[in-house]
């Protein structure tokens, strides 16, 4: 539930489906994480930076990710404060490179999760 502070979570297979529907994924991890490796199509948004963020992810579904799903727990509950229609994606790039999903770095090359 949006607005409330409240944050629901999906796992990494469901954060899929929905990034598939139309959900944006924002990967909350420093720089040098980000660099070594994310989801492709994911959006960059260092934690420091999720609640500036909030405006402009305004009126969209989010995702957010982390490396174990803790830091992303927080910038959710931050945007949905704000009003944002945010889940938490449980198991973080951890579980999302356990699945097998593809990870990215910076050059496009396989990335590894840091």
């Amino acid at each position: 539930m949006f607005g409330s502070g409240t944050v629901s979570g999906v796992g990494v297979r469901e954060a899929v489906g929905r990034r598939e529907g139309g959900a944006v994924l924002v990967d909350v991890r420093e720089n040098d994480e980000w660099a070594a490796g994310h989801a492709s199509d994911a959006v960059h948004v260092p934690l420091g930076e999720a609640g500036e963020a909030a405006e402009r992810l305004a009126g969209r579904r989010v995702l957010v990710v982390c490396r174990s799903g803790n830091r992303s727990a927080k910038a959710a509950k931050a945007l949905a404060e704000a009003g944002v229609d945010v889940t938490n994606v449980v198991g973080g790039m951890s579980s999302w490179a356990e699945a097998g999903l593809p990870v990215v770095a910076d050059d496009g090359s396989p990335g590894a999760v840091a």
